[in-house]
């Protein structure tokens, strides 16, 4: 069984602002609420190495990026999609390379499979998949980002260490990069929320005293 799966329909979400209204009418469940959605991108590009059987190029050429805090879903223009439980997001940075801007991530195709023998050295490869997401306006990628980490620490992996972490988080800067605004600048409430989340668990080795963050290793 792997991580990413085909769908032919967006999940049920509501919005911030439903799930507030619901959480104040006091429900009778609260595990009956719907998760709620984080950021929605029209107009969205993806790639996937190595591809998903059936989901072709022409499926991954346009559609919709849902960043519900269940998981990650695109739902194409061709009425096929996928989604990804953020467990299985082992990484998610902004990409810069020369040709273009996008949402790079790594995906482990095993991380939900009840009982999965852990991969020797020469098997690695073959249960990671990455993904690219391209939206078409650039400026969309921070809140995407931002989206996607305040999701993933919902999520935390109770089999990865501290020291899993930090050693994801010190990547090389020179083609990702997480928050490029000048010093003063202020984050989205999502973005604080998920970068006081990455600041609890990562520590600047250059620096004892000081929590520092290069990246985003998902959990």
């Amino acid at each position: 069984m792997v991580s990413t799966t085909l769908i032919s329909s967006v999940p049920q979400y509501v919005s911030a602002e439903e799930h507030r209204n619901i959480v104040g009418s006091t429900p009778t469940s609260f595990n009956d609420i719907p998760p709620v959605l984080r950021h929605k991108e029209d107009n969205v590009r993806v790639m996937l190495d190595p591809p998903l059987p059936t989901f072709t190029e022409q499926d991954g050429a346009n559609g919709t990026l849902f960043v519900i805090e269940s998981a990650l879903v695109f739902m194409s223009s061709t009425g096929v999609g996928f989604q990804v439980p953020y467990p299985a997001i082992t990484l998610h940075a902004i990409a810069r390379p020369e040709s273009g801007p996008s949402i790079y991530c790594q995906l482990d195709e095993l991380a939900e499979e009840p009982g999965a023998v852990e991969s020797t050295e020469n098997d690695e490869a073959s249960d990671m998949r990455e993904l690219s997401i391209i939206p078409s306006n650039p400026a969309s990628l921070e809140p995407i980002f931002e989206a996607m980490s305040l999701c993933a620490s919902l999520h935390p992996d109770p089999n990865v260490s501290d020291d899993d972490d930090l050693n994801e988080a010190f990547m090389d800067e020179g083609a990702f990069e997480t928050f490029t605004g000048e010093e003063g600048d202020e984050l989205s409430e999502v973005g604080r929320a998920a970068l006081e989340h990455l600041e609890s668990i990562i520590i600047d080795p250059y620096h004892p005293d000081k929590n520092g963050i290069n990246g985003d290793g998902g959990h």
